[in-house]
């Protein structure tokens, strides 16, 4: 019988004693592309880089654990795994998904449907069941979420969410990667698919770029497995590595960053240049909304110690401006309905100690008049 091993356990062990022959803690980097064989049909498991490689298998191995997931699948980003989902499917099959969405998703699903005859993206406020329920057609193939939502940082009730999709058989997907597998396990609450941009807390010190596919299912894994070998955007070995290493740490990081956020939601709430502030109570992202637009340019000036830039999940604070960064190909009117306004700041709140983020946020607060 296998041990079971506890999500912290599994981190520290990534890829640990992989390598039998030397017996290597860490695992190795493998950048062979190349594997020989001892004859026809005689392979040792490993044939050419883009199909297998040694040092990505580990970390695919350890994302299909952490998930519960059947097998887990590395690619170049996260936006070339959302592509190879998309490939599962064409025209005129639809999507449900989240309203609120990473403005990079938004741009590639608009792109590959008005152009390539791809998937049909359906946006609704996936918060709400009935809307979900009321979107569905006879085209409708399946249910992409994000929760908590990027950058309103809306929930979704994934549980009750994939008894719609199992009751209309569609396949529910959920970008899982503001919770990551520490806070947060679809798979088990009944989704078929979990994605990551692992570049963000999976890997979690802003060097390297990363997407990841975890799922259930022998022929759902099988197709997935196919695209990605004929596709080929995988995963390099030395960004494979330094995920695997970067993981390690990954239970300790989400405390922090939980702990700290939550700090400073409160602190926001207590600000007289603060509009709204929204968190979920769970996990190390936020945003907020100043009260007048025109103090948006000088607070990102002012900010010292937070980096104002375009990601999250690094172990050091960034604030983003949605509006002109990772929503910004959204039209301004649909971008603003949907609540992504001008005066909004998302916050990917670091690992430093929290009083020194609260003086850099005060001081910045300070120039705004």
């Amino acid at each position: 019988m296998t041990q079971q091993y506890s999500i912290d356990t599994l981190l520290a062990q990534a890829g640990n004693r992989s390598d039998e022959r030397t017996g290597a803690v860490s695992t190795p980097i493998y950048l062979s592309t190349a594997y020989g064989h001892h004859g026809i049909g005689e392979s040792t498991g490993f044939d050419y880089t883009r199909t297998k490689n040694p040092t990505r298998s580990v970390l695919e191995d350890t994302v299909a654990k952490l998930e519960n997931g059947d097998r887990g699948f590395a690619f170049a980003s996260g936006m070339a795994a959302i592509q190879v989902l998309m490939n599962l499917f064409k025209g005129p099959d639809e999507w449900i998904v989240s309203s609120d969405v990473y403005g990079g998703t938004y741009r590639l699903l608009d792109f590959a449907y008005k152009n390539n005859n791809s998937v049909k993206p359906i946006y609704v406020n996936t918060a709400s069941l009935a809307e979900i329920e009321a979107a569905i057609t006879a085209n409708t193939k399946a249910i992409f979420i994000e929760t908590p939502s990027n950058p309103l940082m809306e929930e979704c009730d994934v549980a009750e969410i994939a008894k719609l999709a199992k009751k209309h058989n569609l396949l529910m997907i959920v970008d899982n990667t503001f919770l990551t597998p520490v806070l947060s396990r679809p798979l088990d609450l009944g989704a078929d698919i979990v994605i990551h941009s692992g570049t963000k807390y999976i890997a979690g010190h802003n060097d390297s770029l990363v997407g990841l596919i975890i799922a259930k299912g022998q022929e759902l894994c099988d197709r997935v497995a196919y695209i990605q070998n004929g596709a080929g955007a995988v995963l390099s070995p030395f960004d494979s590595w330094l995920t695997v290493r970067g993981m390690k740490t990954l239970s300790l990081r989400m405390k922090r960053h939980q702990d700290n956020a939550k700090a400073i939601a409160e602190f926001l709430r207590q600000q007289p240049q603060i509009d709204s502030v929204l968190y979920p109570n769970k996990g190390g992202m936020l945003s907020f909304r100043l009260k007048d637009e025109n103090w948006v340019n000088t607070f990102l000036k002012s900010i010292k110690l937070i980096t104002f830039a375009e990601s999250l999940g690094g172990t050091e604070s960034f604030i983003t401006y949605p509006a002109t960064q990772t929503h910004m190909d959204i039209p301004e009117a649909e971008r603003v309905a949907r609540g992504i306004t001008n005066t909004l700041l998302r916050f990917s709140v670091g690992l430093e100690d929290v009083e020194d983020i609260k003086a850099d946020l005060l001081q910045a607060f300070t120039q705004l008049k």
